[in-house]
């Protein structure tokens, strides 16, 4: 029996779900999972090593690796031969703290997920922004 799929953490869902190349007719669809397009945001968009986004993502580096390898080959695949990129599906959860996450300098790689005193994950450093000390 196959291992069941972890569950992949995410900060945003994908703003547009559909590209379709113009002037052509589009049978086949490339279809990238949310967790894909994830690694490629993460990775090639906001310049995550593939270990801050296996971090971010809350899965192994290998993991992210291999995550990462499809859905290039996938964003490829839809580029070269003109097909239809449809973004859907895949084993994800929405990071609850998404409104405030994520960027570059995002706040749970720059405290490692600490909370600060009041609850928040908004640490700078060693202090945060509601000048109290991480817990």
């Amino acid at each position: 029996m196959a291992r069941p799929t972890k569950r992949r953490r995410i900060c945003e869902l994908p703003r547009t779900s559909e590209f379709i190349p113009s002037g052509k007719e589009c049978g086949a669809a490339v279809e990238l999972t949310v967790d894909e397009y994830e690694t490629i945001r993460l990775i090639d968009r906001l310049g995550y090593s593939q270990e801050d986004c296996a971090r971010q993502m809350n899965v192994a580096r290998t993991t992210v690796q291999a995550i990462y390898d499809t859905a290039r080959g996938k964003l490829a695949e839809a580029i070269v031969e003109g097909k239809r990129l449809v973004i859907s599906g895949g084993a994800y959860d929405v990071c609850p703290n998404a409104h405030k996450c994520c960027g570059k300098d995002c706040a749970r790689r720059r405290c490692g997920g600490k909370r600060c005193e009041n609850g928040e994950l908004s640490c700078r450093r060693e202090r945060c922004e509601c000048g109290k000390t991480d817990k």
